[in-house]
């Protein structure tokens, strides 16, 4: 069972944003790391993709669903500040989860830099991206 964890990409600073946190999208460094995602996981089995509803998560999976043609499903469970309810999503062969700093810190016990992925085996991480 193979599954992947990815932090969102670069998103500037929330202190720089003045509207509502969840609407920030990604900036220009953010596009690009988005974009390398593609080439990095398009070799694994992705059959489903999941993101966070906030913005600069839907963001970075976008071009990834795109080359894969399919359609990015949205889950509170990946939102920041969700804690460890998104448990179950990364237990499923096949998928990729896009989701905040303080969410990968709590399903994998560290964090991962913006943009970054982890490969999981039955929960445990194998690999990062």
């Amino acid at each position: 069972m193979t599954s992947v964890l990815v932090r969102h990409a670069s998103a500037g600073e929330p202190h720089d944003w003045d509207g509502d946190d969840s609407l920030r999208p990604l900036d220009a460094r953010g596009r690009e790391q988005a974009a390398q995602l593609v080439e990095l996981l398009r070799p694994l089995e992705v059959r489903r993709i999941v993101s966070s509803p906030f913005t600069r998560c839907v963001q970075t999976v976008e071009p990834l669903a795109d080359a894969l043609e399919l359609s990015v499903e949205l889950d509170g469970r990946l939102a920041e500040g969700a804690g460890q309810a998104a448990y179950i999503l990364v237990q499923e062969d096949g998928i990729v989860c896009c989701t905040h700093g303080d969410v990968v810190g709590d399903l994998v016990g560290r964090g991962l830099k913006k943009g970054a992925a982890v490969v999981l085996q039955a929960g445990e991480v194998v690999r990062e991206i």
